[in-house]
């Protein structure tokens, strides 16, 4: 990535159902640039795209939806429930998912680029920046905020958080903390403040 001295670049990262795009979003509508992986990963899997082809010869054409795109649906379920089968896909995308970054931050004309990513430190791509933020909850709010939001059993909800390291041990590694465990509005306070501190 290249250093642009009138740009900031921030790393974004949570675990699931954490409130990472609530978090994205207020950034957002504060005047910050985002760059949102999981947006990138979605046209890498969509029909026309040169990765698709990799992917369902290194896993399987069963995850191929009916318009010749990847089935997200299904590749989730494949990989909560093999191990192998989501470090292969990680090795697959997150290469091209960095490059395409790369070119958006490198892009960006605001003063605050936001790079939003899941899985930001599990690839280690969090080394590349000064400054990350994590988007916190305890994991008995993540686990009920999954099963409702995405009417999940507690077993598959428990099943895809472990797909991700531990929300305890992200906290070790990150600089900057949002604790959206609580209230919208007490959420917001914590994502102005940061924002205040990033723009001086």
């Amino acid at each position: 990535m290249k250093t642009v001295t009138s740009v900031r670049v921030v790393g974004l990262t949570g675990g699931i159902a954490t409130g990472k795009s609530v978090v994205s979003n207020m950034f957002r509508k504060l005047g910050a640039f985002i760059v949102d992986a999981d947006k990138i990963a979605r046209e890498l899997t969509l029909p026309g795209s040169p990765i698709i082809g990799e992917l369902v010869s290194r896993l399987g054409a069963d995850i191929r939806s009916g318009d010749g795109g990847i089935d997200r649906k299904r590749l989730r379920k494949r990989i909560i429930e093999d191990e192998s089968a989501r470090l292969l896909l990680n090795r697959i995308l997150h290469p091209a998912i960095i490059e395409r970054e790369d070119a958006l931050v490198k892009d960006a004309s605001a003063p605050l680029v936001i790079v939003d990513a899941a899985l930001l430190i599990e690839t280690g791509s969090h080394k590349r920046f000064k400054d990350v933020i994590l988007v916190y909850a305890p994991k008995p709010i993540q686990l009920q905020r999954l099963m409702q939001r995405d009417h999940m059993t507690e077993a598959d909800a428990r099943r895809f958080i472990a797909t991700q390291m531990d929300i305890e041990e992200k906290k070790k590694i990150v600089n900057h903390l949002i604790d959206n465990s609580g209230s919208f509005s007490e959420t917001e306070k914590q994502v102005r403040r940061l924002y205040a501190l990033f723009s001086t």
